[in-house]
């Protein structure tokens, strides 16, 4: 109440001060014009009698000029008139004015200068105003007229105006103590009480959902940091019960907790680095303000809550259109925005290198030959030269970051970088570098399609291991490694020496966060009304609910699917008008031809599937297509009878492991390809040819009529196997294999 009491006297006093100012400067501009109209009436009078007094200056003695004087007393405000001879004698004056008797100055004045003068006195308690007008005769001076009138209303009305005002002030500052009385206790008292109430349950274990907390205006920032402590509360406390749990039952998971205390015993002081194309942060310009958005990317998914546990530096291209408006002079800035916890580099690239690197070479050159999806790569020089300036400008970024750092960790991320291996071995021998394959690795005949395998193959060996989801990939890329390069393959210990430096190729299947660490309210167990409730938001009406997440990419069989769900309905009619299956699918490198067509042939399967099947407000198929935020497909997750997952050719796929994650209450079936790398791991799924339209089809009908014991029986197989196989444990594989790498292993020969 403090408070509301100090923001009252603050603003009443303001207004005091402002209203005051206001006032005095209202009355002084009152007051003159009030001057000016009585000094323009007295003039029009006086011109008005000298043109009537002036024919009658040789009468004064037959007493008419006295007779036109005394006539004036009756004017409003007017005090008396006087006539005066050209000597300042009175020649008639109005009765009882004795101010007028003898000739005041400013008759004088009039007549010496020939003009009409003016002049306010104060006498006593009154306000006089002077008129003095020179009157001639045959065009010589013959003396003046003056005017006498009562000026004193002037400062009676500033008076009154005046009380007027201090009535209103007061009336304003009532006004406005009551409204910000009314508006402290609404708007901040009771959300701050609130607040603190539900702050204190939170302390005790009752996490329920926030009702009438700050959200908005000044106090948003406020609210956010709110919300993130109590996320980080919560998870804390969560972390917490389950280590007791584990220890108490004497099992053992990673956590980001083990996981640090695990990087802190391998990497000792070494510090770690992360390299990869994609950010974990982009920030965006959405009309004045800057968003910060996290990317649909499956290396972030997995690679952000390693960073989040062991801290270091990642390295990325900034590519959103704000990115270099919320960096520092050295390129950097602190992440994650809520609760910074490591550091992020930003790379800048021209078009001529994002298109020639990225665009071409990585994505329409590397990414169609390792997924063998049947579309064809496209290799040109001038992007295999964008690619070579990329992979050093990260080098040479890298080499300054790791400036200074003794026997640093350098983890490298994908295709994009094959050549960046060797680039930092031979500038730092003494760092341990990494990179992790995230895309399938073709047979040696498949790769042997690139014109620079040879070079690609030098650069991936300079690294000291080089990591893939499945062992079926190493053994693709040793073969590969066999045929192209001259080299001694260890088969036993999957390792490579070349040029005196060994690389050591192991998987390591990477996997998503403890399903324990969701945050918020959960939805009903069953999941009944949330699937109703996502069903109005989409404004159709069906009983099931099937789920897609992808990038829209022609390897993860998108069209098939939806040729699936058509099979579907064919051979299953009792299903119209019951299920539905959502798409969420986000547009990815638009760029390149081959996604456009994708785009526009994913909505035409869509178009024409729901003409055909269409029926009053049920649809088969609702494609959401945008980016779509972990917080808006969670609810899709845990709603869903099943998830369809069809990838043609994949290294894993986490969408597949995300809805597993996602669903604690053992429910909802996946229905998986078995070209993804998630298939080797999850066994409890439904693992089907996505080619095969039929077996799809029959997948579906599978997911939808199988005994809810069943159900619960193949979900908890999958989610015990993703709890001690999560994104922790493989990043502490990973790690420990990295730090257990001698560094005198690392005298790298620079030339092949």
């Amino acid at each position: 109440m403090r408070i509301g009491f100090r923001l009252i006297l603050s603003l009443v006093v303001a207004v005091t001060l402002v209203a005051w100012l206001f006032d005095f400067v209202q009355v002084q501009l009152e007051r003159e014009r009030l001057r000016d109209e009585l000094e323009i009436r007295a003039a029009v009078l006086g011109e008005s009698l000298a043109k009537i007094i002036e024919p009658s200056l040789a009468q004064v003695r037959d007493g008419s000029l006295q007779r036109i004087v005394d006539a004036l007393g009756n004017r409003e405000r007017l005090t008396g008139a006087a006539v005066y001879d050209h000597t300042g004698r009175p020649l008639a004056v109005t009765s009882g004015t004795e101010l007028l008797r003898a000739p005041p100055a400013i008759a004088l004045d009039a007549i010496h200068s020939g003009r009409g003068l003016h002049q306010f006195q104060e006498t006593g308690d009154r306000l006089l105003h002077f008129y003095a007008l020179p009157l001639s005769q045959q065009s010589a001076l013959a003396g003046a007229i003056v005017l006498l009138h009562d000026a004193s209303y002037i400062a009676a009305q500033g008076a009154d105006a005046r009380r007027l005002n201090y009535i209103r002030l007061l009336i304003q500052a009532l006004l406005i103590a009551s409204v910000t009385v009314l508006i402290v206790r609404w708007s901040i008292e009771g959300p701050i009480a609130k607040t603190a109430e539900w702050m204190k349950r939170l302390r005790i274990g009752d996490v329920s959902e926030p009702v009438g907390l700050l959200k908005a205006g000044v106090f948003k920032p406020l609210a956010q940091e709110v919300m993130h402590l109590t996320r980080s509360l919560t998870a804390a406390r969560a972390a917490a019960e389950e280590e007791a749990r584990l220890r108490g039952a004497a099992e053992s998971l990673w956590t980001p907790e083990r996981l640090k205390e695990h990087a802190r015993s391998k990497l000792q002081r070494q510090s770690l680095f992360v390299i990869s194309n994609r950010e974990p942060y982009v920030h965006v310009r959405r009309g004045k303000e800057i968003d910060c958005v996290v990317p649909a990317s499956g290396v972030v998914t997995a690679l952000e809550p390693v960073l989040r546990a062991c801290g270091g530096t990642w390295i990325a291209y900034g590519g959103g259109d704000a990115d270099q408006k919320t960096v520092d002079e050295h390129d950097r800035l602190r992440v994650p925005p809520e609760e910074p916890l490591y550091t992020l580099r930003r790379i800048w690239l021209t078009k001529e290198e994002e298109d020639g690197y990225y665009y071409g070479f990585s994505n329409e050159g590397l990414w169609p030959l390792c997924h063998i999806a049947h579309t064809r790569p496209t290799f040109r020089a001038e992007d295999w030269a964008q690619y070579q300036a990329v992979n050093v400008k990260f080098a040479e970024a890298t080499l300054d970051e790791l400036e200074g750092v003794h026997e640093p960790c350098v983890l490298i991320q994908d295709y994009h970088f094959a050549l960046l291996p060797r680039l930092i071995k031979e500038k730092r021998p003494d760092a341990r570098v990494a990179i992790f394959w995230h895309i399938p690795w073709p047979n040696p005949e498949a790769f042997g399609i690139c014109p620079w395998q040879t070079e690609l193959l030098h650069g991936l060996l300079g690294a000291d291991l080089v990591g893939f989801h499945t062992q079926f990939h190493c053994n693709n890329f040793l073969e590969t490694v066999d045929r192209a390069l001259e080299s001694r393959l260890d088969r036993e210990s999957f390792a490579v020496n070349r040029l005196g430096h060994t690389t050591w190729v192991k998987p390591f299947p990477i996997s998503v966060a403890n399903p324990v660490n969701h945050t918020g309210p959960l939805p009903d167990r069953d999941g009944r009304a949330l699937k109703d409730a996502l069903f109005r938001e989409l404004g159709v009406k069906a009983s099931y609910l099937g789920v897609g997440v992808d990038r829209i990419d022609y390897t993860k069989g998108l069209v098939e699917r939806f040729r699936g769900l058509e099979r579907f309905l064919e051979k299953y009619p009792s299903y119209e008008g019951k299920l539905t299956f959502v798409e969420l699918g986000e547009p990815s490198r638009t760029r390149i031809r081959q996604y456009r067509d994708l785009v526009g042939e994913v909505e035409e399967e869509t178009e024409r599937i729901n003409r055909r099947f269409q029926n009053g407000d049920w649809m088969p198929i609702v494609f959401l297509k945008g980016h779509h935020t972990h917080e808006e497909i969670r609810p899709f997750y845990r709603a869903a009878d099943f998830c369809l997952v069809t990838s043609l050719h994949d290294g894993m796929n986490l969408v597949a492991k995300e809805y597993v994650a996602a669903r604690d209450d053992d429910r909802g079936v996946l229905i998986l390809s078995r070209f993804a790398g998630a298939s080797r791991e999850l066994q409890h799924a439904l693992l089907i040819n996505p080619y095969d339209i039929e077996q799809m089809a029959d997948a579906i009908y599978a997911a939808l009529e199988m005994a809810p014991g069943e159900v619960r029986g193949r979900m908890a197989g999958m989610r015990r196997h993703i709890k001690e196989a999560n994104v922790y444990r493989w990043a502490a594989n990973l790690l420990s294999e990295l730090a257990e790498i001698e560094p005198e292993r690392a005298q790298i020969v620079a030339s092949a």
